[in-house]
């Protein structure tokens, strides 16, 4: 591991009891390890430097000239290995603007150590390891630690969070790889410890780690840092890490590693459309939300853009750069986002620096709405003052408007009004609809109103669904008429885009369907819903229809003429995990008719969609996939009656089973089929007679470039 190598171990005064067991290890290892005081430290004499230390990181302890020296040292292309306290250093060195915010001793009661990233799996700090979960530390000690936990680096990436016996500490994030200038650090926060003895598995994995992560930064050859990308090459290796998965869509909007939640910030902007996104550059859970971005030129094909918001470390939202929208303030491009620090979410603003939309600066008097309102009194709870955040911005007449989602005590959700004539100084009206808690929602969430001419809508998420209104607004007060569910699936938060063709297109965020464990193993999480046209029917109901670009991706129509079913089961003659069914069924005698898709061969696996005589569509997720971690929950959406035949699209892509019905109704499903073969499709009636006058499939593109294979990897 560490044989030959020049290893300069680093110590402040004089080395404590840990240290002294870390660098006797180190020593007897390398044959070559010198222990040096940081104020004499020579590092040209050196392969790289380690740094160890059991207290808590204080920043008095580094003299100004050590500072220096380790600083040049890293820049000029030198490693640095930092564990336990002294990953705290990354901030005084100026390598990271962030500081580890949680530190001091734990007592490990089990088993622990890193959990690996997928996106990392083959870092070099990662050798010899055939499993993404590292015990490095074994029960019965109380050790340092060093990690971030509420925060996230600004400039480092996360290459693993925190394993404990066979639970997923996500949020720990205990490994983290920094480049600055020419260098690299690698800080390993915790279950690292010497000084105490334990088994002999921990023992080799920690003698493995340590000794992976002093080869690696000696040799100079880095890796590049793909959670938080700054440049197209970066991104698309990022995403190519994980083509791989079977699971991961490839035509809907997806982040190229890591966890997507809400569409945020959508606009048309130069010829462009830009979707934003609630993004973690740590890894697939939610904590820290930052801002992701793509970019396409015909909603079809899509490009990722580098990070757009950061949380600022001393800002409102230090915590979250969490849900918003996206305006034209007559010619600059404004975003107004959700800002969280503690118990405090408030509004906050930034405006575009450049027509790319890439760089984007925070007003500076942040955040622009400075509390919550009084009147109703907003739902206050553990984690928050007040349930207060998501917004919808729109301009009228030359007067803003903002609707921000809320909760009101001892009543249900709501979605409060505000104006404003430049943005920055905002009145507060009172809300426009509140909901009843037991039908509606404690809290609403990302409310978004549309306006349809003579009617608008209303939707609102409470948590569990995507509820709309449709009705009329006037005078800040909206009647609702009706009231539905924009999908009846696995579908949230939806945010929508005005085209300069008069069309509403509208995302929702898809979240997963499979535990925590089954997301850090893929390596990602969240995709988005194809863009849904909105508009309403002459009935005045509420029309979705799948955007018209999304025909670009369609090859080879493999149709049928009209299939008559009775009670067989008819496979059709395509294998795909990846395509668009459109067909127009009716049940003539036939208690319902059952669209298979991603079925194997002996049904071993299989997702019924299943259309029935009670005017129901199902799609029952049962023997969707033999992985116990993939839900089997059925989802149900009541439709148009029996006896009218029924248009139905549906989209399969990987994990995503988009479903449309009579251009009205939406249920969306994510599913995990297990085996490869799992690519079938079949029709049956069962239980009489059914037709299907219409059915054509189409094989669909991928949305993402791919990498070119022969580049050469970003430094």
């Amino acid at each position: 591991m560490v044989e030959s190598l020049r290893i300069g171990c680093l110590y402040a005064g004089s080395c404590s009891s840990e240290q002294d067991a870390a660098y006797d290890w180190c020593a007897e290892a390398a044959g070559t390890a010198k222990r040096c005081s940081l104020t004499t430290v020579e590092p040209d004499a050196f392969d790289v430097l380690w740094w160890h230390r059991d207290d808590e990181f204080d920043p008095d302890e580094l003299p100004a000239d050590a500072v220096e020296t380790l600083r040049s040292f890293v820049r000029s292309g030198g490693g640095l290995l930092l564990t336990l306290g002294a990953m705290g250093a990354v901030v005084p060195l100026g390598f990271e603007d962030v500081r580890p915010d949680e530190s001091g001793w734990e007592e490990i009661s089990e088993p622990t150590g890193p959990l690996w990233k997928a996106l990392y799996e083959d870092h070099p700090v990662h050798d010899e390891f055939d499993t993404l979960t590292v015990h490095t530390r074994g029960p019965g000690v109380t050790v340092p630690y060093t990690r971030y936990e509420g925060m996230v680096p600004a400039q480092g990436d996360v290459l693993a969070s925190t394993a404990r016996a066979e639970t997923n500490a996500v949020s720990e994030l205990s490994t983290i790889a920094w480049h600055p200038g020419d260098g690299q650090v690698i800080g390993i926060g915790s279950a690292v410890s010497f000084l105490h003895p334990t088994h002999d598995i921990c023992r080799r994995n920690r003698q493995t780690l340590v000794g992976n992560a002093l080869r690696h930064l000696a040799e100079g050859e880095r890796s590049p840092l793909l959670g938080r990308p700054k440049d197209a090459e970066t991104l698309t290796l990022a995403r190519e890490r994980l083509a791989d998965d079977r699971h991961r869509p490839s035509y809907h909007l997806t982040p190229p590693a890591n966890w997507l939640n809400d569409p945020n910030g959508l606009i048309h902007w130069n010829g462009r459309y830009h979707v934003f996104y609630q993004y973690n550059p740590a890894g697939p859970f939610h904590n820290t939300i930052h801002w992701g971005h793509a970019v396409s030129d015909d909603l079809v094909h899509w490009e990722d853009e580098p990070v757009a918001l950061t949380p600022s470390p001393d800002g409102p939202d230090r915590d979250g750069c969490w849900s918003g929208c996206a305006v034209d303030d007559d010619g600059t491009p404004t975003i107004l986002y959700t800002g969280g620090r503690e118990t405090l979410q408030l509004p906050c603003m930034a405006t575009a620096t450049d027509d790319s939309l890439r760089a984007w600066d925070k007003d500076p008097e942040n955040p622009i709405i400075q509390e919550v309102p009084r009147e109703p009194q907003v739902l206050s709870t553990e984690d928050w003052d007040g349930e207060f955040r998501d917004h919808c911005v729109w301009r009228e007449d030359g007067t803003w408007y903002q609707l921000i989602g809320a909760g009101i005590e001892d009543g249900g959700g709501a979605a409060l009004l505000y104006e404003s004539d430049d943005l920055r100084d905002w009145e507060y009206r009172g809300p426009i609809l509140t909901g009843d808690r037991d039908t509606a929602g404690t809290v609403w969430e990302c409310p978004e109103l549309l306006d349809f001419g003579e009617k608008q809508l209303l939707h609102i998420s409470n948590y569990e669904d995507v509820v709309y209104f449709v009705g009329t607004y006037e005078d800040g007060q909206f009647d609702p008429h009706r009231r539905d569910k924009l999908d009846h699936g696995d579908f949230y938060a939806p945010q929508s885009m005005w085209l300069d063709d008069g069309r509403i297109l509208t995302w929702g965020w898809l979240p997963e369907a499979r535990d925590v464990s089954a997301q850090w193993d893929a390596g990602w999480s969240g995709t988005m819903s194809l863009p849904r046209e909105l508009t309403l029917a002459d009935d005045g109901g509420l029309c979705q229809r799948p955007a018209p670009e999304l025909r670009a991706l369609r090859g080879e129509n493999l149709g049928h003429d009209v299939l008559r079913l009775d009670g067989e089961r008819r496979p059709l003659d395509i294998d795909s995990q990846q395509f668009e069914l459109r067909a127009t069924v009716r049940l003539d005698d036939a208690d319902a008719l059952a669209l298979s898709v991603l079925e194997t061969p002996d049904r071993e696996e299989y997702t019924p969609i299943r259309y029935a005589r009670n005017s129901e569509i199902t799609v029952d997720r049962s023997t969707a996939s033999l992985d116990e971690r993939a839900t089997s929950a059925t989802q149900r959406m009541r439709v148009t009656p029996y006896d009218s035949p029924l248009s139905l699209r549906v989209f399969v892509d990987g994990s995503v089973v988009e479903v449309f019905a009579n251009e009205r109704h939406c249920l969306t499903s994510r599913v995990y089929p297990t085996r490869e073969d799992a690519t079938g499709i079949s029709l049956r009636a069962e239980g009489g007679r059914a037709t299907v006058a219409s059915l054509d499939v189409w094989e669909l593109d991928g949305a993402w470039p791919r990498a070119d294979a022969d580049r050469v990897p970003p430094q």
